[in-house]
C-alpha cells in the first residue's frame, strides 16, 4: 500500500516528512500484542509514526484511511507498520506495551484510558474503543490493548527523539514542522529570524501542551537598511554607467565653444597624420576638448582632409570647427619651409635659426653624422662630393621648433627624400636614361632645377642635359658648360660670368673645365624637376637662354643660340 506509514518495512527518522518532536500527546498511542510479525520478534510501533497517525485523525481528509487502517489492524492484518526498534534506553518502558498480565496496570485488552485534554493517569472512566467520545479511538485501537500512561507520573521517560536530536538532559522542544538538519543551524536572516516560521506552525498549535506559540521573529531595521543601501547603490551604478554608455555611443562629443581663450600654443603634426592623430595632438595641447569633436568637424568641412603636417600656432580651448578653420589657414602655419632648388648651406642656416642654436651647428652635424641620417646605399661613398647630403634635404614643410635637435630635423628630411625617390623610381629608370645609377639621375634633376626658370622648362632643360652629355654630339662634344655648377662651388648666384674666367677654374664641379656631370647634386630638386629629369622631351634641344629671367628660349644650333645672346645683351644696354 502507498499510504503514509503503511509500507512493507520500517521508516527511518530522516525519511519522515514531519520529523521532529511530536510532544507528549504523540507518544501515547498504545500497542497491543505484536507477537507473530513475520520473524516472531516483538515489535513496537514508532512513536513518531504514532504522532503522524494522530495528525491524520485530526484532518478530515484522512479520516477514511484511518478507519480502514483500524479495521485492518483489528482483523490482525497489520504487516509490519512501525517495525523500527527502539534504542535500549527505552526498552524497559516499551516492554509493557501489549503485555498487560505481568504489569498489573492495564485495564484490559481493547480498552483505553480516557483523554480529557491529556492522557489520564487513573481514576477516570475508560471509554471503549471506537466510542464516539474518543477522538483517537481509531488510532488507539490499532495498537492493541491499552496500558497505563506513564507520562503523567514522576517516573515518566522523556519522549523518544530522532537520533539527530537526542542529547543528554535535553528537554523536548515544540515541533517546528521543519528540521533544518544537523549542519544548517537556526534559520535566520541577518539574525532577525524568519517571518514565516511561526505562521506555518499556527495551524498545528503547540502539540507539547506545555506552552504557547513562540513569538514571531521580525527582520530588524539594520538589515532592512543594509538591503536598501545595496539596492540603491546597484540602481545608481546602473543608471550612471548606462548614461555614460549612451553618451559615448549616441551623445554629442564634448566640445569647447568659440575661437579660443587667447592663450597661444604650438602644436606639431607629424607626417602622414590622419584626423584622429591630429585630434589627439590638439587635445593633448589643450586646444580642443575631444578628439571625436575634431574628427566630426574635419569631416564636415569640405577641405578638412587637406590639413598637412607641420607646426601650427593655435589657441587653447577652441571649438573643433574653429580649430579646423585655423589649421587650413596659412596664418596658423609656422613650419620650416624648404624651397625647391635650395642649397644645403641655406637649409642649414634656416634650421639653426628655427631651433635657436648657434650658427654652423647644423652644418657641423651634417658633415660629421651624415652616415647616420638614413641615406640610401647608392648615395654613400661618392668621390669628390662637396656635401653628401646635397639633394637629400627634400623641399617641403617640416615641423621644426625650439627644443629639437638638428640631427632629428635632418633625418626627417633625408627620410622624406629617400621615400620620394623610391616612389618615383630613380633607381629603376636610370639605365633607360643612359645613366649609371640613381645618383646621376638626382644630379641631372638638380641641374634642371637650377637652370630652369619655370616648371614648363624642366622637360626641355632635361633634354638639353642629356643631349650635351653625349660624347660625340656636334654642338658641345660632351661638355655641359652650365654656369650653375660654377656658382655652386663658389657658393654664389651670378649671371655675368666671362667665358675666360669659367674655363680657367679647375674644379670637378666646374662643367666648363670638366666634361660630363659634376660629382653630385648642386641643390635640392623638387618634384617637377625630378619628373622632368625622368621624362625629357625629344625635340633636339641643345641651347637655352632666359631673356626676362622668367622664361627660357630653347634652340637646337649654336647659330640660333648666338642670335638670342645678342638680343639679350642689347636689352641690357637699353636698361
Amino acid at each position: 500500500m502507498t499510504e503514509y506509514g503503511r509500507g512493507d518495512g520500517s521508516d527511518r527518522w530522516q525519511d519522515d516528512p514531519y520529523l521532529g518532536d511530536g510532544g507528549w500527546n504523540a507518544q501515547q498511542a498504545q500497542h497491543g500484542d505484536q507477537q507473530g510479525y513475520g520473524d516472531g520478534q516483538q515489535q513496537y510501533a514508532d512513536p513518531q509514526q504514532q504522532y503522524d497517525q494522530q495528525r491524520y485523525a485530526e484532518q478530515q481528509y484522512y479520516a477514511q484511511q484511518a478507519q480502514q487502517q483500524y479495521n485492518e489492524w483489528n482483523d490482525g492484518q497489520q504487516t509490519g507498520y512501525g517495525r523500527q526498534q527502539y534504542p535500549q534506553q527505552y526498552a524497559d518502558q516499551q516492554q509493557g506495551y501489549g503485555q498487560q498480565q505481568g504489569q498489573g496496570q492495564q485495564q484490559g485488552h481493547g480498552q483505553q484510558q480516557s483523554y480529557e485534554g491529556g492522557w489520564a493517569t487513573g481514576g477516570h472512566q475508560q471509554v471503549p474503543y471506537g466510542h464516539p467520545q474518543d477522538p483517537y479511538a481509531q488510532q488507539q485501537a490499532a495498537y492493541g490493548g491499552g496500558q497505563q500512561d506513564y507520562y503523567g507520573t514522576q517516573d515518566a521517560y522523556p519522549p523518544p527523539e530522532p537520533p539527530t536530536r537526542r542529547a543528554p538532559g535535553r528537554e523536548p522542544e515544540p515541533d517546528t514542522g521543519w528540521d533544518p538538519g544537523p549542519d544548517q543551524g537556526e534559520h535566520a536572516f541577518f539574525a532577525g529570524g524568519d517571518d514565516d516560521d511561526d505562521d506555518d506552525r499556527d495551524g498545528r498549535g503547540d502539540r507539547s501542551g506545555r506552552g504557547g506559540k513562540k513569538p514571531k521573529k521580525r527582520r530588524g531595521g539594520p538589515a532592512c537598511l543594509v538591503l536598501t543601501l545595496i539596492f540603491a547603490g546597484v540602481a545608481g551604478g546602473v543608471v550612471y554607467f548606462g548614461y555614460q554608455f549612451y553618451q559615448d555611443r549616441f551623445g554629442p562629443a564634448p566640445d569647447y565653444a568659440g575661437d579660443g581663450n587667447g592663450q597661444q600654443v604650438t602644436v606639431v603634426i607629424p607626417k602622414g597624420a590622419g584626423g584622429w592623430v591630429i585630434g589627439q595632438k590638439l587635445e593633448a595641447a589643450g586646444v580642443i576638448e575631444s578628439v571625436a569633436a575634431f574628427v566630426s568637424a574635419q569631416n564636415d568641412h569640405p577641405d578638412g582632409r587637406s590639413i598637412q603636417d607641420g607646426v601650427y600656432t593655435m589657441q587653447k580651448q577652441m571649438s573643433a570647427a574653429s580649430a579646423v578653420e585655423l589649421m587650413l589657414s596659412p596664418k596658423s602655419r609656422s613650419n620650416l619651409i624648404i624651397a625647391e632648388g635650395s642649397r644645403n648651406v641655406a637649409v642649414y642656416a634656416l634650421i639653426d635659426k628655427r631651433l635657436g642654436v648657434a650658427d654652423g651647428t647644423t652644418a657641423k652635424v651634417a658633415k660629421t653624422q651624415y652616415k647616420k641620417l638614413g641615406l640610401p646605399d647608392w648615395a654613400l661613398d661618392r668621390p669628390n662630393v662637396k656635401d653628401p647630403l646635397e639633394g637629400f634635404l627634400y623641399p617641403s614643410s617640416y615641423a621644426a621648433s625650439k627644443g629639437q635637435k638638428p640631427a632629428t630635423v635632418l633625418k626627417e628630411m633625408v627620410e622624406r627624400a629617400t621615400e620620394k625617390y623610391e616612389e618615383m623610381g630613380l633607381e629603376k629608370k636610370a639605365a633607360g636614361l643612359g645613366l649609371d645609377n640613381p645618383w646621376e639621375v638626382l644630379t641631372v634633376a638638380s641641374l634642371v632645377q637650377a637652370e630652369g626658370t619655370s616648371h614648363d622648362d624642366f622637360r626641355k632643360m632635361a633634354e638639353v642635359v642629356y643631349n650635351r652629355l653625349k660624347p660625340g654630339n656636334p654642338e658641345t662634344y660632351g661638355s655641359l658648360e652650365f654656369d650653375s655648377t660654377y656658382n655652386y662651388i663658389k657658393n654664389q648666384s651670378k649671371i655675368d660670368l666671362s667665358i675666360a674666367e669659367l674655363r680657367r677654374y679647375d674644379n670637378p664641379y666646374n662643367t666648363y673645365f670638366v666634361k660630363g656631370l659634376p660629382p653630385g647634386p648642386i641643390d635640392n630638386p623638387g618634384e617637377d624637376a625630378l619628373k622632368g629629369a625622368l621624362n625629357p622631351t625629344k625635340d633636339g634641344w641643345y641651347y637655352f637662354i632666359s631673356l626676362d629671367g622668367k622664361t627660357s628660349k630653347f634652340t637646337k644650333t649654336l647659330k640660333d643660340h648666338e642670335k638670342l645672346v645678342e638680343q639679350f645683351n642689347a636689352s641690357r644696354k637699353k636698361s
